[in-house]
């Protein structure tokens, strides 16, 4: 999505500081950053959460790719340590969603949903691996669980080759009785 050639004066991003994504690919001086439009499709194509999901919310790089979703007013650039939420990771051959943002936004969509139960479920967000069978797209998923008769996401999920794995960062895994 952003394969723009860079030039020798072009500004560069600044892993220091926080910059507010473009909205389109003519307002990017950054080459490689992502802009606003292109974050809506891809959750809009990969998930199919509306962009109107995210009108509150600004988009932020900070570091190669590190975008953060933030509710409310900042300055752009920002020199800060965070900003709202770590949501998406661009500049790599395929963008993943983190797991805050699919735990905030997760429930609004309606493709490549995966929902697990019992002892799959359990073994997930303990950061297990598992065969599963799907028959959906293979990349990455949001993976719900059951919650008083509703689905809640409860992570991302990678899925390649029969295989459903877990990419529940190590610090949020959870050893629980079967869900």
């Amino acid at each position: 999505m952003t394969d723009e050639p860079e030039s020798a004066d072009a500004p560069t991003n600044d892993g220091q500081r926080f910059d507010r994504l473009p909205e389109t690919a003519e307002e990017r001086r950054v080459p490689g950053r992502a802009t606003r439009a292109e974050v809506l499709e891809w959750w809009d194509d990969r998930f199919g959460v509306p962009p109107s999901a995210f009108d509150e919310h600004s988009f932020w790089e900070k570091g190669a790719g590190k975008i953060w979703a933030y509710s409310g007013e900042a300055p752009s650039p920002i020199e800060i340590e965070g900003l709202g939420l770590a949501f998406l990771r661009t500049r790599q051959e395929h963008w993943k969603p983190t797991t805050n943002a699919v735990q905030r936004f997760g429930g609004e969509a309606s493709i490549n949903v995966i929902q697990l139960e019992g002892e799959t479920a359990t073994r997930f967000l303990a950061g297990e691996d598992q065969e599963i069978d799907w028959d959906g797209d293979w990349g990455y998923l949001i993976v719900t669980h059951e919650y008083a008769g509703e689905p809640e996401p409860i992570g991302v999920g990678l899925y390649l080759y029969g295989e459903l794995r877990s990419v529940v960062p190590k610090g949020r895994q959870e050893s629980l009785e079967p869900l």
